[in-house]
């Protein structure tokens, strides 16, 4: 895709200052690459994030999922006017993992005026699918 999605084309070093002092901090969440439609992070898979059993906690996998299709939406939007905010998020679990790091990126199924639609793909350091997620946001107007 030659041009952008985003009206507010993300860099690295932005996307991690929203991420101070925030949930995404306390688990280790980490933006690694964001290109003209897609941003990628990644999350340790550690005491942090492990379930009972010592497993990536399906939680985890939503807050990283939950993440990258807000800051999306977000990105796309113009903030003076505009916010969104979740409206429906789901998450298939295909793939168990004890440690390492997972990557979740995410790419817009739809990008609308009221509604927003994002992907995200959850993969193992090896690219093995862990987590399939989609998030609708809904597009608000600031008061």
């Amino acid at each position: 895709m030659s041009t952008s999605v985003f009206k507010t084309p993300p860099t690295l070093e932005a996307l991690s200052r929203m991420s101070r002092n925030t949930m995404m901090e306390h688990l280790g969440i980490e933006y690694t690459e964001a290109g003209a439609d897609f941003i990628t992070a990644r999350m340790p898979v550690d005491h942090r994030t492990h379930q009972p059993f010592g497993l990536l906690h399906g939680g985890a996998s939503v807050v990283l999922a939950e993440t990258l299709g807000s800051v999306a939406a977000y990105l796309c939007l113009d903030g003076e006017k505009q916010y969104a905010v979740g409206l429906d998020i789901n998450a298939n679990h295909i793939r168990a993992v004890r440690s390492g790091w997972v990557y979740g990126t995410t790419k817009p199924l739809h990008i609308g005026g009221k509604t927003h639609v994002w992907e995200i793909r959850i993969t193992t350091e090896e690219g093995a699918l862990v987590c399939i997620s989609r998030i609708t946001m809904a597009v608000l107007d600031r008061a």
